[in-house]
């Protein structure tokens, strides 16, 4: 492999497509690390991605679609024949066909679907059903199902007639349902391993398992785990019946996952996931949605200092200050703010909670506000040889640190509340007030010690 194929692989990948080798190329993306793999394919364009998932086996595409961003895997899928697309999802577990299903275009889905097994288009269709976030969204159909009038025996014939499906089941335990669907209990393979062939599993089952509602929220899945260390659990509907199982490691995904958005929409990463693989004009309108109601916000801050325009004047040395005190404030509200939005996803509170909130973060917010307005203000009395710019500099400071950890701490609760992100609180609006308080503590205090001042 030439020095530039190694470095740029998605050179190498578009040499073996064009040369319409569909062992070499098999063997050239086995070559590559998992790192390049994902750079590789990142780097191709819609109709190479496509082209690469259509030209190689099914199992190696659906390891392809694994390995790449999901925005990248769902626009691959939705450019692919239904046919193709079909084949490569039956080769990923349910719960990854399921979430890739739901992003896709509801039309194109449903041609994809229509390609499948009409069992396992079903179950796919109930799976994508249930509402992001919740625990129905993160299970998984692939486990063990017997039926309570079962024998040890009958049991293990059906692991060995099945053993090569199976396999592919992350496999600990069998769950163990009544008649009509209801889960009655778990069982252990060991203790079946053990079991005369003519004993019934309902002896054998730990009766009355840790379950999961389906639609449960992912802070009481979250929770559920804390509690009960296990590596998956049985998830139920509301009337009992095993509707699948869901892991231990797919929660701590779901939470990274809602973590890295979270942290996007803090920064101005509004509408999904953002790749630069993606168009430019989408990408563009994006981004002004979000800065253009930024520019507005900012003409607000903006305007508190044309107001205060002569004082500013009188008294230049101010203008050092100001970026410094809308700064720090900023800061202390942007803790305040995760700290809510933290609490909020662990279930610790809850948008009534507000008032308990303001008293917290006002204690918090009245010890360093207090500690910063006194290292600002001795600072800027040593600067200026002038006290009341220290008095000033610092007082606004202290006062502005108050304003900006109860705005910080409060407003992801009244978002919540209203439906809406609560990551936006750590965005323009907190920035926008704690600008404009900043500026209007400093100009309005500046203005009543005028005098001296200059």
């Amino acid at each position: 492999m030439s020095s530039d194929t190694q470095h740029q692989p998605w050179r190498r990948l578009i040499d073996l497509l064009d040369a319409g080798d569909r062992e070499a190329l098999e063997q050239g993306l086995r070559d590559l690390s998992a790192l390049e793999v994902v750079r590789g394919v990142s780097r191709l364009s819609e109709d190479q991605r496509s082209t690469l998932l259509a030209f190689v086996q099914p199992d190696q595409a659906a390891e392809l679609l694994d390995r790449i961003p999901e925005a990248q895997a769902v626009d691959a899928l939705e450019h692919l024949a239904p046919e193709t697309a079909a084949r490569i999802l039956e080769e990923l577990p349910s719960d990854e066909r399921a979430d890739l299903i739901g992003e896709i275009d509801e039309a194109e889905a449903e041609a994809i679907l229509a390609e499948m097994p009409r069992v396992q288009a079903e179950e796919l269709r109930a799976l994508a059903a249930y509402p992001e976030g919740t625990v129905g969204s993160l299970m998984f159909s692939e486990y063990l199902r017997y039926d309570m009038a079962m024998t040890a025996g009958e049991v293990l014939a059906d692991l060995q007639q099945n053993g090569e499906r199976y396999a592919q089941f992350d496999v600990q335990y069998g769950y163990v349902c009544s008649l009509e669907g209801r889960l009655a209990g778990v069982l252990r393979l060991r203790d079946l391993l053990l079991a005369r062939p003519a004993r019934p599993i309902a002896d054998l089952i730990i009766s009355n398992p840790h379950r999961i509602n389906a639609d449960a929220d992912l802070r009481d899945l979250v929770a559920f785990f804390d509690e009960h260390r296990l590596f998956g659990a049985p998830v139920v509907d509301n009337d009992g019946l095993l509707v699948g199982v869901v892991r231990q490691s797919a929660v701590d995904h779901a939470v990274a996952d809602q973590s890295e958005e979270t942290f996007r929409v803090s920064q101005g990463i509004v509408g999904g996931e953002e790749l630069r693989s993606m168009p430019v004009l989408l990408r563009s309108r994006r981004r002004l949605a979000w800065l253009s109601v930024n520019v507005l916000l900012n003409l607000v801050a903006a305007s508190v200092i044309a107001l205060h325009q002569e004082t500013l004047q009188t008294v230049i040395a101010l203008a050092v200050f100001l970026p410094i005190i809308s700064d720090m404030s900023g800061c202390s509200g942007n803790q305040a703010a995760a700290v809510s939005m933290r609490e909020l996803m662990l279930g610790v509170i809850t948008p009534r909670d507000i008032g308990r909130v303001l008293v917290k973060e006002l204690t918090a917010g009245l010890i360093n506000g207090s500690a910063l307005g006194l290292l600002l203000g001795a600072a800027a009395w040593a600067w200026s040889g002038n006290p009341w710019l220290g008095l000033v500099a610092g007082g606004a400071l202290a006062i502005n640190t108050l304003v900006s950890v109860c705005i910080g701490g409060g407003v992801p609760l009244l978002l919540t509340r209203l439906g809406k992100d609560p990551a936006l609180a750590s965005g323009p609006l907190l920035t926008t007030v704690t600008d404009a308080c900043g500026f209007f503590l400093t100009l309005t205090l500046a203005a009543a010690t005028l005098s001296h001042l200059s």
